[in-house]
Order: C-alpha cells, then sequence, then structure tokens
C-alpha cells in the first residue's frame, strides 16, 4: 500500500450523497480504527459517538445551528462519529486501564504493574496539577485518533469531512455527555462524496516540502 498516495488522494468532502451508505464490514474497520489509535502512555482518554441513523444525525444537527454551513454535511453523511475526550483521568479510569491489560496479556507481574501505574499517575499528575493543561492535553489524544480515522478512512475509500463548526456546549447536552464525564471535541462526517462536490476537483494545496520539514 502507498500511504503517500492515501494522504495526497484524500480531501475534505463537501457535498456527501445521501443514497450512499458505508458498508457493516467496513464499518467495523473504523470502529476498530479508533479504538486502536495510539494515545500518550496508553491513557485512551476518549469516547467515540456515533450516528448511524437519520434520527441520530437529525439529532447532531441541533448543535449546528449556528454552523449551518455544516448541518447539510451531518444530514447527508452516512455515518456522523463525535470524538469526545474525557473531563477527569482518576484512579478509578487509571485502573480500568491496569485491569484491560492484565486480561491482554502486557502485565507479566506486580512489578511490571506498579511501574506502568507510576508512569500513567506521573503524567496525569503533570498535566492536572503542574501544567494546569490536562483538557488540552486529553484533547490531543482524540487528535491522534482523529488522524488515524482520516487516513484510515481514505484505505478504505470512504470520503471524510473533519467539523470543528458546532456548538460543544450545545452538543454535550444533546448527547447527555457531562453526566457521562466526556466533552465533544471534534465531529466528523463519513460517507461517499456527491458527484457536484466542488472539493473533488480542485488541486490539493500544500506549502512546499522544505519549509514544513528540516532535516538534521
Amino acid at each position: 500500500m502507498d500511504i503517500a498516495a492515501l494522504a495526497t488522494r484524500r480531501y475534505t468532502t463537501k457535498t456527501f450523497d445521501a443514497t450512499k451508505r458505508i458498508p457493516e464490514d467496513e464499518l467495523e474497520q473504523i470502529k476498530t480504527l479508533l479504538r486502536y489509535s495510539p494515545s500518550s502512555v496508553n491513557s485512551q482518554p476518549w469516547h467515540f459517538i456515533l450516528a448511524s441513523s437519520n434520527e441520530a444525525k437529525q439529532k447532531l444537527t441541533e448543535a449546528t445551528m449556528q454552523f449551518a454551513f455544516n448541518t447539510q454535511k451531518l444530514l447527508n453523511a452516512s455515518h456522523v462519529l463525535v470524538l469526545c475526550r474525557r473531563t477527569s483521568i482518576d484512579d478509578a479510569y487509571l485502573n480500568t486501564l491496569l485491569t484491560q491489560e492484565e486480561l491482554d496479556g502486557r502485565i507479566p507481574n506486580e512489578e511490571v504493574k506498579n511501574t506502568i501505574l507510576g508512569a500513567r499517575k506521573f503524567f496525569v499528575g503533570l498535566h492536572t496539577d503542574t501544567l494546569n493543561d490536562a483538557n488540552d492535553w486529553m484533547e490531543k489524544q482524540v487528535y491522534l485518533a482523529l488522524g488515524t480515522l482520516l487516513l484510515g478512512a481514505a484505505a478504505l475509500d470512504i470520503d471524510a469531512c473533519p467539523i470543528e463548526g458546532f456548538d460543544a456546549a450545545v452538543m454535550d447536552k444533546v448527547l447527555g455527555l457531562e453526566e457521562k464525564g466526556l466533552h465533544a471535541c471534534v465531529m466528523v462526517a463519513l460517507g461517499y462524496r456527491a458527484a457536484d462536490d466542488f472539493n473533488a476537483v480542485l488541486p490539493k494545496s500544500r506549502l512546499p516540502q522544505d519549509q514544513v520539514l528540516t532535516e538534521l
């Protein structure tokens, strides 16, 4: 597979064909991509909400009332994902991570377990108590998942449009996220481009490599 070709081929879809749906087997691959996305110290401080039905997508549009240019994207897309971060990482959640790692065979003994827990507590404490940027730190992990999703969707020939143009506070209310300890960060509309999508025929534009990359 030519990864660079995928990166240059994919683009932000502006108009979706509402008649086309993502096959279930490919949707399962999308879910796997999200679940296996990388995160700092494997903290996984995220939750992903998938809107599949017209009713569910309509519900999400309540958060785009001030961003009407995005409403139709949500309605015409095959599926819409809301990528959320946790509002905190407490000891109970850290223990949940450790328990899962034990089940998955990553922790051979108590010494390793304590080392992993100590490392996580260090970084959580660093961002929570020292740098006071825990929410930003967790959101960075969500955006790692976003990047994984966008490139993976391109590999499946699924079109995508990442969307920050929505009212996150409204989305939190609509989906009851605050009570779940979550906050909406970004959405992604997934599906297939419409024949009249103007962005599909425009050339991609990026700064030259020598302006964005330095070799030492």
